[in-house]
């Protein structure tokens, strides 16, 4: 009886076991369905907003490897390779219920031995791990083995043996063929062999079977894995699934995989084997996928379109036929595919582009890798990336200054902070001078912006960067007001959409209505609901500022973003890099589109030092959206009533028309700025005099170690003389002459870290090209040209001490 009790003890043990798993990980299983993909043709029609046809959606099957497009049905996957998977794979496939538990017995003996779980599993549960369960990565765990095992079980109830094998064959990874993974029996059998699965003979069949567990070591060395064909083919014999003279016929079989020179004997046996040409596989995959060119136009469009609509109406509704339509616009996306084509980028980098439209927040295009003619890769940067976003976030900030009642005259100190965060300017410099809004932004100042930013406060910056669709880092502190912020093409041209529609932010979309076969509306997109971000007026004075970018300097007098101008429209931008130069950023706005770039390495990693934001991202964003607007009609933005222009320091600026006639505020970060005669001044630093340092690249943390600052280069002769009182309706800009400590002229040869701040007689009057922008995340590495831009200096006793002077031509009047 006691042995009776002990194993009633031990059953109610390993039932509330099992119910413990259950509640823990059995609540919220992905369901078996959406493997029905393969009962489907692809034949749902896919529309753009004028109602031009621009594709099909085909059934596609997420591996843990990626994803595979060239679904083949089992009838075209030849019956030797069938045979061979089930014998190498799972030789009780047809007689277990998904689990096989004679090999889970022998997979928990591995895991007591060896301190191993995995082993054991059947095809049914790899189908499962690698589609349904990929996002656990094949994680080696007790809840994935659960999870495996319940999925296993309903899959195999809910679908017959032969579906689950066409979906093993489908998702199975079969190498690394270089720029693609192979995934699936269509693709390798083109990847190894150049033909289709429905050609493949016993001998080849045999071969792709012995390479499934380790496809990479085991193509790269194929003498000494042929011993695994022999074995394999013996298990065949045994299970009957060959005869002995077919084995012996296909042991003597010539094969030939891609890029091997194999001399063979009569007998089976190898003369020679050298891998010649391992590139070849990917050849063979280029082959194949270019007869299906048409299949992959609009390919990052169309998946978009996929990933919104399948937690909307489900696969089964998705691939069953049908009429969407999208939001796209074929002008647009064909002119983001060909920036794409045409795009200069580094070696070794690709890039994500977005345009939507500012209207309704519909996105018009999408492109998400660097094209090369080929099929792109399916990971998708202009939608799924979250790259660091560099100096192309400043402008939210500066904006949200302007909501708060600051002006774009207002001046702001350029000196380095107190405190244990020490940013940079993009050269290492600053000038201890009160600098205007409007010249921060242009020049891409960090010293000034991380002083707004604490004037501000992070936490109210961080409230509308998510009211923008944005998602502020934990702990990012100041850091984020310089671009520590990571975002998604889409994202950022969602966001500045917002300058253009007069403050309104909309979440994007890329449907609007989907069709069964019947005509019977499965789905609508309810009108778009905006969000109010910014008032009318304030959204008008960012967007001022946006277009001051763009085109207050020319190319030659340093101009970060001139390469985004576009004949006849008017354009707002910003450009944006990071650390390292790890990412490069364009976002910009005009009347019809809003639009962002970004470039960088797919696994991350630097750029070459050449490259700059304003000269890579740039040059695609104008491409992508100058084709966009191609024949269309010049509009301009619609301007709200209550705003008026001042010209400051010879620029045009746009003012809120009760503000327009108040003094300019000077402020240095602390929340206490004045007017003109209340304001304080702000003591500089006066360090030990060295040449001038190399701009500072450090990692990004959000709180990085404290930097030692360079002062500018202003020798003793060049130091202003300040007087007491300044003259009015000046703002007196510069330091006292004992303040300004001096230093070496010619640490910088090329000018750039100079300021205004010669007596009037010593203005340059050449331009000095400003240092590409180079935005900061944690360590600011945005240029830092602080040179007077002025190519017709004003009469001495006229000469503004502000350094944003600039010449009444400089920039047209806003439309």
């Amino acid at each position: 009886m006691k042995w009776l009790t002990g194993l009633g003890a031990l059953l109610m043990v390993a039932v509330g076991g099992v119910g413990g798993m259950w509640y823990a990980w059995g609540r919220d299983l992905p369901s078996v369905s959406d493997l029905d993909v393969l009962e489907f043709s692809g034949k749902t029609r896919v529309y753009d907003r004028t109602g031009t046809l621009i594709g099909t959606l085909t059934p596609s099957l997420d591996s843990a490897g990626g994803v595979n497009r060239n679904l083949v049905p089992l009838s075209r996957i030849a019956a030797p390779l069938q045979k061979a998977v089930i014998t190498s794979e799972d030789r009780r496939f047809f007689e277990h219920h998904g689990v096989d538990y004679i090999g889970i017995t022998r997979g928990l003996l591995k895991g007591l031995l060896r301190n191993d779980l995995e082993g054991g599993s059947s095809i049914t549960q790899q189908v499962v791990k690698n589609t349904l369960l990929s996002d656990l990565q094949g994680a080696r765990t007790p809840e994935r083995k659960f999870k495996e095992a319940v999925l296993a079980y309903q899959l195999d109830r809910n679908y017959d043996k032969q579906k689950i094998l066409n979906a093993y064959l489908n998702i199975v990874y079969w190498g690394d063929g270089g720029r693609s993974d192979i995934i699936g029996a269509g693709t390798a059998a083109h990847a190894y062999f150049r033909k289709d699965a429905s050609e493949l003979n016993l001998a080849e069949s045999v071969y792709l079977a012995t390479i499934i567990p380790a496809p990479n070591r085991r193509y790269k060395d194929f003498r000494a894995y042929r011993p695994l064909m022999k074995d394999l083919l013996s298990r065949m014999v045994e299970d009957g699934r060959v005869t002995q003279a077919q084995a012996n016929e296909a042991w003597k079989t010539p094969i030939y995989p891609a890029g091997w020179r194999i001399g063979w004997n009569a007998d089976g046996t190898i003369r020679s084997a050298v891998l010649e040409r391992p590139g070849r596989l990917q050849e063979n995959i280029n082959l194949f996928e270019a007869q299906d060119t048409p299949r992959y136009a609009y390919q990052h469009y169309l998946q978009a379109v996929e990933k919104e609509l399948v937690p909307l109406i489900g696969r089964k509704a998705l691939y069953g036929g049908g009429r969407i339509v999208t939001g796209m616009s074929v002008a647009a996306q064909q002119a983001a595919e060909q920036a794409s084509l045409d795009a200069q980028v580094p070696d070794g980098a690709t890039l994500g582009i977005a345009l939507v439209s500012p209207q309704n927040g519909e996105v018009m295009a999408l492109v998400g890798q660097k094209l090369t003619g080929g099929r792109a890769s399916d990971w998708d940067n202009a939608t799924q990336a979250r790259r660091q976003v560099g100096s192309s976030i400043k402008p939210l900030l500066y904006t949200l200054a302007l909501q708060k009642g600051w002006k774009q005259s207002d001046t702001v100190l350029d000196s380095p902070l107190s405190g244990d965060y020490q940013p940079q300017n993009y050269d290492g410099r600053w000038t201890g001078r009160y600098v205007t809004m409007r010249y921060s932004l242009d020049h891409s100042l960090n010293l000034p912006t991380v002083r707004i930013g604490q004037e501000l406060g992070v936490p109210t910056f961080e409230a509308k960067l998510r009211d923008l669709g944005l998602t502020p880092p934990a702990e990012g502190g100041l850091s984020l007001t310089i671009g520590t912020l990571e975002a998604s093409p889409l994202q950022m041209a969602s966001a500045y959409a917002a300058f253009a529609n007069g403050g309104l932010y909309y979440a994007p979309s890329v449907v609007r209505r989907v069709e069964d076969g019947r005509g019977q509306v499965l789905y609508a997109r309810p009108a778009p609901t905006p969000k109010r971000v910014w008032d009318a007026q304030t959204a008008w004075l960012g967007l001022d500022m946006l277009r001051g970018v763009v085109n207050d300097l020319s190319e030659s007098q340093g101009g970060l973003a001139t390469r985004a101008l576009i004949p006849g429209w008017p354009v707002g931008g910003k450009t944006g890099t990071t650390n390292d130069i790890k990412d490069l950023w364009f976002a910009g706005v005009t009347p019809t589109v809003a639009g962002a770039v970004w470039v960088g390495k797919q696994a991350g990693g630097a750029l070459p030092p050449w490259a700059y934001s304003g000269e890579v991202p740039t040059p695609v964003w104008q491409q992508a959206v100058a084709g966009a607007l191609q024949g269309q009609a010049a509009t301009t933005f619609q301007e709200p009533a209550g705003i008026t222009y001042r010209t400051v320091r010879r620029v045009d600026m746009a003012f809120r028309v009760s503000e327009a006639d108040q003094d300019p505020v000077a402020r240095d970060g602390s929340g206490q700025g004045g007017g003109f005669f209340t304001r304080r001044r702000t003591p500089v630093p006066a360090p030990t005099p060295e040449p001038a340092p190399e701009p500072v690249q450090e990692s990004v943390t959000p709180e990085p170690e404290p930097v030692t600052q360079e002062p500018a280069v202003i020798t003793p002769e060049e130091a202003p003389t300040v007087d007491p009182v300044p003259a009015p309706g000046l703002i007196d800009t510069a330091p006292p002459a004992d303040q300004v400590p001096p230093q070496d002229s010619g640490a910088d040869t090329d000018g750039a870290g100079l300021i205004d701040a010669a007596p009037p007689e010593a203005l340059p009057t050449d331009p000095v090209p400003a240092q590409p922008d180079s935005g900061d995340t944690g360590t600011a590495t945005d240029p830092g040209l602080v040179t007077d831009p002025l190519q017709d200096p004003l009469p001495p006793e006229a000469l503004p001490t502000d350094p944003s002077a600039q010449p009444d031509n400089e920039i047209p009047p806003l439309n």
